[in-house]
């Protein structure tokens, strides 16, 4: 699969209808990268035409305000903005809610209006549509899933529905865990926490989040962030599940069953 640049639409007079911003994580994280792909290969098999900045995408700040240091923020966000406008960009679609966060509430103050949609949104828009089509005997066809809420895709943008209207695609049963939706529970990593050491406590964050969903009796724990997915990996490991439970985008389910 060939994925074109927004250089090269640009350079031919031409406009994708969306362009996919891939991330950090999801251009270095060898475990993110899958998700990527597999996303990728979704938008290519319905015929979206896409294109990505490539080498002239970088951070989005996203860490770095989140860690107090709003100088780097404002020069990351700034220089970006300045690519995004100099493409005329319109339309932006995202696998990583902290992503989706910053362009979509913190880069329009700085000049960078753009619509700007999480993955799970523009699944469900493609499942609505009848775009995507399922398998009818897919591997998830009646398993259990539990769906864990990132916080900057649940509770900083009320975003609860599409991932799970896109699970209910999967035809598979969808358990909740006890914290979910508005009262979910953060993985451990927002807030920049990625980035450093824990703070003194009894358990990890993650830990406790990976009981919970292990708990629910799912086979496989559904999740619409890199860092999310990082987390709620090592939670499953310390519960000795690593073998029994799978911890899976839902861009890499759907691209497993979709025909």
């Amino acid at each position: 699969m060939q994925i074109k640049t927004m250089a090269e639409y640009f350079a031919n007079g031409e406009t994708p209808e969306i362009l996919f911003w891939v991330g950090c994580a999801g251009s270095f994280d060898q475990r993110a990268q899958k998700i990527t792909k597999a996303f990728a290969t979704i938008l290519d098999k319905v015929g979206v035409r896409f294109a990505i900045l490539g080498k002239e995408e970088s951070c989005t700040g996203d860490p770095a305000r989140r860690a107090g240091n709003e100088f780097i923020f404002q020069m990351m966000a700034q220089n970006n903005i300045a690519v995004l406008n100099g493409y005329e960009v319109k339309k932006i679609v995202t696998a990583c809610p902290h992503c989706f966060n910053t362009l979509r509430n913190e880069y329009p103050e700085l000049g960078g209006h753009y619509e700007v949609i999480h993955h799970a949104t523009y699944l469900q828009q493609l499942i609505d549509d009848g775009k995507i089509r399922m398998q009818e005997s897919g591997s998830f066809k009646g398993r259990k899933i539990t769906y864990h809420d990132s916080c900057y895709l649940g509770r900083a943008n009320n975003i609860y529905e599409a991932p799970r209207k896109v699970l209910e695609a999967l035809d598979a049963e969808l358990v909740e865990m006890k914290r979910c939706k508005s009262n979910g529970l953060c993985c451990g990593a927002g807030g920049a926490q990625m980035f450093k050491e824990e703070e003194k406590g009894t358990t990890r964050i993650n830990f406790e989040r990976g009981r919970e969903a292990v708990d629910t009796g799912a086979s496989v724990i559904a999740a619409n962030c890199p860092f999310c997915m990082t987390m709620l990996t090592d939670g499953v490991k310390e519960q000795g599940k690593e073998d029994n439970v799978q911890v899976l985008d839902i861009a890499e389910m759907i691209a497993q069953q979709m025909v």
